[in-house]
């Protein structure tokens, strides 16, 4: 079964076919012939057929740093509601934290599109990256990050920091810090910004020992913790850049003797559903992950649609929860 098949039968021409298989104008009458013999044939157009004539895929590239991230899970819903009901599907690529993955993702759609558009979810942003987005000969938008030149739906990691540590520092003296790294310039510098700001403000001189470096996980949030109660153990608060570092460090502290937050307060970044649940519940800076996804999709459909090559830049807005992980 193919077009001119189906053109027959319709009693149509081939291409007025092609126009209705295209989304171009047909007649009302003839689009319902035609509507009727393809449900009628189960007729299936040629994927490879219809990109050879129109240039395009209708695939769109996701690349992620961590499929099992509570806050890329929610971004990726968020890309997939966007994408429901339209003609595009979506390639998953997922590269475990690793920026030379990306990049490697990156320059093999440079190489030969095979998609029609990519969204990046971004951490560590490099010099590598930079050369193989520009090489890129379709749109990308970028999520997570603000990057100069290209068009990016981001969040303000930095007022959202510092607005829950300026909560926290209502009842603190000697506060810490659990980040990430710092070259992840939105998770990693600006939430450390953030905390460093709204103790400044607060007229506070954090400790340099009581500021340590995890990476994202309860695990690293719980060793985070206890490295911070041995080299300062009269802190009194723990600000952490994930929520799922504020789980690590909620049950360090309860297994040292402390109690949260009579002792020690602890916060987090991100606002996930445990976050709400869990005993105590935790102070959080809800980032909306799954709204951003899909403002990134909208983003991208209107430069593949439109085809133009002008650079677009969101930043999200954000909401602070206090809850009973802060006095």
């Amino acid at each position: 079964m193919d077009i001119n098949e189906i053109a027959r039968l319709a009693g149509v021409s081939r291409a007025t076919v092609s126009r209705y298989l295209n989304n171009g104008y047909v007649s009302q009458e003839k689009r319902k012939l035609i509507s009727r013999v393809i449900k009628e044939t189960g007729y299936v157009p040629s994927q490879s057929a219809q990109q050879l004539r129109t240039g395009k895929t209708n695939l769109v590239g996701i690349i992620i740093p961590k499929i099992n991230s509570q806050s890329v899970a929610r971004m990726v819903a968020g890309i997939t509601e966007g994408f429901a009901g339209t003609d595009y599907h979506t390639l998953l690529s997922n590269t475990s934290n690793n920026p030379d993955e990306e990049v490697r993702c990156l320059r093999v759609l440079a190489e030969r599109p095979r998609v029609d558009g990519v969204i990046l979810v971004a951490t560590v942003i490099t010099t590598e990256h930079i050369a193989a987005m520009r090489a890129l000969s379709i749109p990308i938008v970028i999520l997570g990050q603000h990057i100069d030149g290209f068009s990016c739906v981001y969040h303000d990691d930095y007022r959202a920091t510092f607005d829950v540590a300026r909560l926290a520092m209502r009842t603190s003296r000697q506060p810490g810090y659990i980040g990430v790294r710092e070259d992840d310039i939105a998770a990693g510098a600006m939430r450390h910004r953030g905390f460093l700001d709204a103790c400044h403000a607060a007229g506070i001189e954090p400790l340099p020992e009581a500021q340590v470096i995890g990476d994202f996980t309860v695990e690293s949030g719980y060793l985070c913790c206890e490295q911070i109660l041995d080299a300062a153990p009269q802190v009194d608060t723990i600000v952490c850049a994930s929520d799922d570092m504020a789980y690590g460090a909620i049950t360090c502290l309860r297994e040292y003797g402390h109690r949260v937050p009579d002792d020690v307060q602890v916060t987090g970044i991100g606002d996930s559903e445990l976050s709400r649940i869990l005993m105590p519940s935790v102070t959080s800076a809800h980032l909306f992950y799954k709204t951003s996804g899909r403002e990134a999709v909208k983003m991208l459909r209107e430069a593949m649609d439109e085809g133009d090559d002008i650079s677009r830049q969101l930043k999200m807005g954000y909401e602070i929860y206090g809850r009973n992980s802060t006095r």
